[in-house]
């Protein structure tokens, strides 16, 4: 039995979840504090939310959320902390798993190793060198990557790269036919998809925008006050460019659909969607700007992007990424089963 915690934040975590638990033949129990979703293939624990504010607390430092910098998640006498915790140390007694995946809580990885189970975090770009990330990532039995090895994140400690299973980046999109091809009367549109966790951009940044790029259509896709959809991906198939952030889930649907790309990267802990977008730069994979561009920069922008080969995303996302990660995690479950006493 695997174990697998999915937190809350965006939605490429579930995303991602939901593509692996596709894929195992070791049976999953998912944690999170999200309902269940679609195609989940096991049991689902909703958990209590911990991120609301905590009763009785008049200052953060009675809550002491991080425990002194420590951690990074943990503040006193929090029911929801409390409650969540306690389902999944529950669990844990109950099930004895194999296994137990964290995308992504140190805390709750801590909490499965404390009781004695192997437990594989979701690594994630960005500086991850603070002490709650060094304990969790140096605890973890294995770390799972989704990016391709030979892009890998710059300056890891040689202990953590040893234990790493670069899957490629991977995506519910993947091995999905082509809803639609790109038309052939030359007209050009672009798409904007902007993610749950946020972007800072707004209807005039994307006006002003489409002002100044005559001869092409903008659709934009997540943005506030703009159409969210569920399933982009016949949008994308269509796209002769998209506009994304660095996020780990939106650059794979691109990668997925293999469409000229443009990655303006947001502030996100940890700078993770900026280590993201030089990773792309330094693959040459996508056309990467630090800031939305200028309205006078976008039309010679999107003519140079729509040229760039899109068959290069291969190398980002090869298309068995979830498989891959499946299969790592039915090893490491059967390798721990073989290890129990007797």
């Amino acid at each position: 039995m695997i174990g697998y915690y999915v937190h809350h934040q965006g939605r490429g975590h579930l995303h991602r979840a939901v593509c692996v638990s596709g894929h195992l033949r070791t049976p999953v129990t998912g944690f999170s504090s999200l309902p269940r979703p679609d195609g989940w293939e096991g049991d689902w624990v909703r958990l209590p939310r911990d991120a609301d504010a905590v009763p009785g607390a008049q200052a953060a430092g009675a809550a002491d959320p991080t425990a002194g910098g420590a951690l990074h998640w943990v503040p006193r006498h929090h029911p929801g902390l409390r409650g969540r915790m306690g389902a999944v140390a529950d669990w844990i007694t109950r099930a004895a798993p194999t296994l137990f995946v964290s995308d992504v809580s140190v805390e709750v990885a801590l909490l499965a190793r404390l009781m004695g189970i192997p437990v594989v975090a979701a690594a994630m770009r960005g500086d991850r060198f603070d002490p709650a990330h060094r304990l969790g990532y140096t605890v973890a039995d294995a770390l799972l990557a989704p990016w391709p090895a030979e892009l890998s994140e710059p300056g890891w400690p040689r202990a953590w790269l040893d234990k790493t299973v670069h899957t490629g980046a991977f995506s519910r999109y993947d091995g999905r036919p082509r809803a639609h091809e790109r038309p052939a009367d030359g007209s050009r549109e672009v798409v904007v998809m902007l993610g749950a966790g946020g972007s800072g951009l707004g209807g005039d940044d994307f006006r002003r925008a489409a002002a100044s790029t005559p001869g092409w259509t903008w659709t934009v896709l997540g943005a506030p006050g703009e159409t969210w959809v569920d399933d982009p991906w016949p949008v994308l198939c269509r796209a002769d460019v998209v506009v994304t952030h660095g996020g780990q889930n939106a650059v794979a649907e691109c990668a997925a659909a293999r469409v000229p790309t443009v990655v303006v990267p947001q502030d996100r802990p940890h700078g993770e969607q900026r280590a993201t977008a030089e990773a792309l730069r330094a693959g040459d994979l996508a056309t990467v700007r630090a800031t939305w561009p200028e309205p006078g920069e976008w039309a010679g922008l999107l003519d140079r992007t729509r040229e760039r080969p899109a068959d290069r995303w291969a190398r980002w996302a090869p298309g068995d990424g979830a498989q891959r990660a499946a299969e790592a995690l039915d090893h490491l479950s059967a390798t721990a089963l073989e290890r129990q006493p007797a």
